[in-house]
């Protein structure tokens, strides 16, 4: 194997939380706008109610009241939702791609997709639940797995308590601009995201076959970043749920079709000047958008129920 290196974002780490951790009430970014007087809540700054402060946002992440089996359904619910969306967004490749979420009910098994199935196929009813030692258990479907899948997600799931949702998949602009080995610059609103929030696997170790590798991988997701872009392979990205989960990847892969269009211009034109956003400024944004509330992925949820109906949540 290939010595590997592993990078990370070009932004100073002196922390281990993300930069929408960070307080920056009282600090100014360089554009002059600060925190203060704003909502201590990311999500509550996003949006306006009426002036009695009564209308609130209908779509945030439900309260279970303790109930592992109802959280259980959601999860898969939305789990299967999020393979209907990564069909519709073109992302399958052949037998590659998986999405995995830590069973609220065996916290040390997590459910996956069925290997060589489709993601516009997979139903609640064709999710597998994976065991701690990588096999398929009695209580879920009773169908194969995807090998890479499992020494990819078990490593991140073991390395990273802290995270419940994983996912991996051979997406078109990810896997292209995984070929530079760089991470994504901060060049748009939507690019803050990602600031203070990617790591870089600086390696090409082949097909994930062995343990080793995948533990390499999970290495280079740091202790707390949810991005990941894999050189020579594609992106791979975590979260609290299977919704920030997949709306991290499919902004990632945007973002990425975004850098090599940008790249492409300045190539074709060297009096171009690609501006970066000033880190304070991106930092600032991050602190609002890294919310897991602010990368909920109910409102793509609702939209397949619309187009398709419910035959994915059987």
């Amino acid at each position: 194997m290939s010595p590997i290196a592993v990078d990370t974002i070009h932004e100073p780490v002196t922390t281990t939380t993300l930069a929408a951790e960070v307080d920056l009430k009282g600090k100014k970014t360089k554009s002059d706008q600060t925190l203060d007087g704003l909502s201590d809540d990311p999500l509550e700054r996003t949006f306006r109610g009426n002036k009695e402060g009564t209308l609130k946002l209908p779509t945030r992440y439900p309260d279970f009241k303790g109930d592992k089996y109802a959280e259980r359904q959601w999860v898969k619910e939305h789990l299967a939702a999020a393979f209907q969306y990564w069909a519709k967004c073109g992302f399958a490749e052949g037998v590659s791609g998986h999405i995995t979420y830590r069973d609220p009910v065996l916290p040390d098994h997590y459910w996956m997709n069925p290997f060589s199935m489709h993601f516009g196929m997979i139903t609640v009813s064709d999710l597998v639940l994976v065991t701690p030692e990588g096999y398929v258990s009695e209580h879920g479907a009773q169908l194969p797995i995807n090998t890479a899948g499992f020494h990819i997600h078990s490593a991140i799931h073991h390395a990273r308590p802290d995270i419940k949702a994983a996912a991996h998949c051979h997406s078109l602009h990810g896997k292209a601009w995984s070929v530079f080995g760089k991470a994504v610059d901060c060049l748009t609103q939507d690019a803050c995201l990602f600031y203070d929030n990617q790591g870089v696997y600086s390696n090409f170790g082949g097909l994930v076959l062995a343990q080793e590798e995948g533990e390499n991988i999970a290495k280079a997701m740091g202790p707390k970043f949810r991005t990941c872009i894999l050189q020579n392979h594609g992106l791979l990205t975590a979260g609290d749920t299977v919704d920030e989960c997949v709306y991290y990847f499919a902004a990632l892969d945007r973002m990425c079709r975004a850098q090599l269009l940008v790249e492409a211009a300045r190539a074709g034109n060297p009096d171009l000047k690609k501006e970066v956003i000033d880190p304070a400024d991106a930092q600032f944004t991050a602190t609002t958008l890294q919310n897991p509330e602010n990368v909920y992925f109910q409102p793509e949820y609702n939209m397949l129920v619309h187009e398709k109906g419910s035959f994915f949540l059987k």
